[in-house]
């Protein structure tokens, strides 16, 4: 527990002090959110006290990434996933399966193992809950600080289409998430219309 704690304080503190200002979205409490969604979602899909923390980890590092890229970040969180966990007291093989979570958050989604998949629905748990608004303003800003040229107008059209490319893995997701995720797909279409 005392290493997972510290853990935690050596990523926080890694994306504090490394981020670009600019990530509106992409911070610190972005990963403290998946990692606590990851752990409920975890929790109504059966898993065990081992796959909790397994997921708790992979979570906290997800975004790591961010740090050195914005394209394919979650292969290079990987990469400083495997530099740092080991001194933490992960194996190989859970290294491994750390990793094949994070790589399960990248646009597409494809997740392939149970842990996976709940892992993406964590990262996009979002979507489908009243935070979704908010959430969605910051992430605009956050890329068109990257993209000056994304308009409110372009960003709603990639917004509907995402959202209608979008689905939820997990049982727990599909059914107190994907509804609300269709009111706000709802009601992104009729602005557009």
């Amino acid at each position: 527990m005392q290493n997972n704690l510290l853990m935690q304080n050596f990523v926080l503190n890694l994306l504090r002090n490394n981020l670009p200002q600019k990530y509106y979205y992409h911070n610190p409490e972005h990963t403290i959110y998946v990692q606590e969604k990851a752990l409920e979602i975890g929790a109504h899909e059966g898993c065990t006290d081992k796959e909790l923390e397994l997921l708790s980890a992979a979570a906290l590092w997800h975004d790591t990434g961010y740090i050195k890229m914005y394209s394919n970040h979650e292969e290079e969180s990987c990469i400083i996933a495997r530099r740092n966990l080991p001194g933490y007291g992960y194996s190989t093989t859970e290294i491994d399966l750390i990793c094949g979570m994070i790589m399960a958050t990248k646009i597409p989604q494809l997740p392939k193992t149970k842990l996976e998949e709940i892992l993406a629905d964590a990262d996009l748990e979002y979507l489908g809950t009243p935070s979704f608004e908010i959430k969605s303003v910051s992430l605009f800003y956050e890329i068109q600080s990257l993209n000056p040229s994304l308009t409110q107008a372009k960003w709603n059209l990639m917004q509907i289409s995402f959202l209608h490319k979008h689905h939820y893995f997990t049982r727990f997701c599909k059914e107190n998430r994907e509804p609300v995720k269709q009111i706000y797909l709802n009601k992104l279409v009729i602005g557009i219309e």
